[in-house]
């Protein structure tokens, strides 16, 4: 087997994101030969403009993410739950990685082998966040692993004070998918 190279994204802006802080257990559970990135460029990506959504109007940002997720092998996404959906930074961030206007870029999305996983404080964790990602991914065509999903309800209680994963059975679910997105990765 080859390695891997996966992109990670956080939907959470907050310097103490337990979403951050799943992508950072992704990084020390992940299985031999799958390097994850962790992307640290969220707050900087402007607001979705399809007057500069071209391959020279294009705002940095946008275009560095675009670039990162069309080389990656896959890609990793954690997002918390904002009135039952995702952040507006991470659809934002979608939008501009979804499109190719000029038909001459290609679209960094389309059946890019992916994984989704999220952490909230509440009883239902990101359930509403993750289907509503699922949804934005299916208009993608994005091929995203169906199970396991990970999702950690009241994720307070999962990591301890130094921001470490310590919950088995979120550690053994992460491993899964991270196992899962590797094997669709190899399939494809």
């Amino acid at each position: 087997m080859r390695d891997v190279k996966i992109l990670a994204v956080s939907g959470s802006l907050r310097a103490e994101s337990h979403n951050t802080r799943l992508l950072h257990a992704a990084q020390k559970f992940a299985p031999g030969g799958v390097d994850i990135e962790i992307y640290e460029g969220l707050r900087e990506i402007p607001p979705y403009d399809m007057d500069q959504d071209t391959p020279v109007d294009r705002p940095a940002a946008a275009a560095d993410l675009r670039r990162r997720i069309t080389e990656a092998d896959g890609l990793l996404i954690a997002t918390p739950e904002f009135n039952y959906s995702i952040p507006g930074v991470l659809k934002n961030a979608l939008d501009w990685a979804s499109t190719d206007w000029s038909g001459t870029e290609g679209l960094p999305l389309l059946h890019k082998p992916t994984a989704i996983m999220g952490a909230a404080p509440t009883n239902f964790g990101s359930v509403r966040a993750q289907l509503a990602l699922r949804q934005v991914f299916v208009w993608t065509h994005t091929d995203v692993v169906v199970k396991p999903e990970v999702i950690a309800f009241r994720s307070h209680e999962r990591f301890d004070e130094a921001g470490n994963l310590t919950d088995e059975t979120t550690i053994g679910l992460l491993r899964d998918l991270l196992a899962a997105l590797r094997d669709k990765i190899d399939a494809k």
